[in-house]
């Protein structure tokens, strides 16, 4: 049976100066779908997947992005990904979101970028819509969305802006990720399950918008064991976390 594979690209929060911002790929052969999509992703992917692999992976192996919500730092390189899909590989990207997500993907965030292309120099133009560019699946909270070798679910989560934390299974495995989440006893609750669960955690003590690590350092052994922490700020002491911090560029099997 294949495995399931976890690759982080980035594991940092949205002020980090020194990791890319939290973006992961989960693996099942060669087929590789990414969560969120942070600029510059093309070199991120590629580092990680050098660091990971031993081998060089570009966007043509992805075979879709599921995005959690529509912060710069989870969301900024959606524009980069269409456009070289879009004109690098001559065809559409395809990406998942809940449709309280993907609201504004385009009117809030990617016309400004894409919706025309000026051709001429007396300043003749095409207008575009994300269709042209993106396949855009939607997921529900009710049931799980069949995607490739993935079956994704969703939830939502507390924070500033829509977001959905994902459980996905694939190759018999389940990969957990809370997205962006202020402390939530449900939401922990609903990832639980999970084989491998990847949490967000900040230093700070209390954080409207996203989940102290003092809260999840309390968790039962048991599950503190298959979790794992990301979107960390730069002053994270990962020596001390009696949960382990995730590395950019290293495979984990689910």
């Amino acid at each position: 049976m294949p495995e399931l594979r976890l690759i982080p690209l980035g594991v940092g929060d949205a002020f980090t100066a020194h990791h890319y911002t939290t973006c992961l790929a989960l693996g099942v052969d060669d087929s590789w779908l990414l969560i969120d999509c942070p600029h510059p992703v093309r070199k991120m992917w590629r580092e990680a997947s050098v660091a990971a692999l031993g081998q060089a992976i570009d966007l043509d192996k992805v075979v879709g992005v599921a995005i959690t919500h529509l912060h710069a730092d989870h969301a900024s390189g959606l524009e980069d990904f269409a456009y070289f899909t879009f004109f690098g590989l001559k065809r559409r990207a395809t990406w998942l979101a809940h449709p309280e997500v993907s609201a504004r993907l385009w009117d809030g965030l990617l016309s400004a970028g894409m919706g025309r292309n000026r051709h001429t120099a007396d300043g003749v133009s095409t207008r575009r819509e994300l269709s042209d560019y993106v396949d855009l699946i939607a997921l529900n909270t009710s049931n799980p969305v069949e995607f490739g070798p993935f079956s994704i679910e969703c939830r939502p989560t507390l924070h500033s802006i829509p977001t959905t934390a994902f459980r996905i299974k694939a190759a018999g495995r389940t990969f957990a990720f809370s997205a962006d989440s202020a402390h939530d006893p449900s939401l922990i609750e609903w990832l639980s399950p999970a084989d491998l669960i990847v949490h967000e955690a900040t230093s700070l003590p209390e954080s409207p918008v996203h989940t102290p690590y003092a809260h999840l350092a309390i968790l039962p052994e048991d599950l503190r064991a298959k979790m794992r922490l990301s979107h960390l700020p730069d002053d994270f002491d990962a020596a001390s976390s009696v949960i382990e911090v995730l590395k950019e560029g290293q495979c984990y099997t689910v």
